[in-house]
């Protein structure tokens, strides 16, 4: 038997679970939802009931004791590699793609990196940030004439 005092009402935790989004989150607020409600009398039972191991169960109820259900739904630091390009250059690289004179393309991109910020950096690194973290694209103006005039391209703007 398992000695813990939940705080949350049952209706509290399973409106809580519907808003879960994270499946290993959803199911540590199942876990106190079974113990609350009665559906597992022991963590055995809610082990089985929730397809985990017992000391992974035990680990979800002790950090539960420790910090509350904040402290139980808190993720831990992720381990593997760093990224290639950290945040403060992904931040100074959206700013400069928001300027108008734009990138020539990726590998200016590369090289801007590589001398601006001193981050030396692959095509398909750069190409994978900016196009699909960033949403962006290496913006370049297309030449103006010099003869063109303000007023007749708003006129034809709004005709046609």
């Amino acid at each position: 038997m398992y000695e813990l005092e939940i705080a949350e009402s049952e209706a509290e935790l399973k409106q809580l679970l519907k808003q879960q989004k994270i499946v290993t989150l959803q199911e540590r607020v199942q876990l106190l939802y079974l113990l609350k409600s009665e559906q597992a009398e022991t963590v055995q039972q809610a082990a089985q009931l929730l397809g985990r191991h017992r000391v992974t169960i035990q680990d979800w109820l002790r950090r539960y004791r420790a910090g509350g259900l904040a402290g139980m739904l808190e993720s831990g630091v992720r381990s593997g590699r760093p990224r290639a390009i950290p945040k403060w250059v992904e931040t100074a690289l959206q700013k400069r793609l928001q300027e108008p004179e734009g990138f020539d393309g990726y590998q200016a991109i590369c090289d801007w990196l590589e001398t601006q910020l001193g981050i030396a950096a692959e095509y398909k690194t750069v190409y994978k940030l900016v196009h699909n973290r960033l949403q962006a694209s290496p913006k370049v103006p297309r030449p103006v004439s010099i003869e063109q005039s303000s007023e007749q391209l708003e006129a034809y703007k709004k005709t046609a």
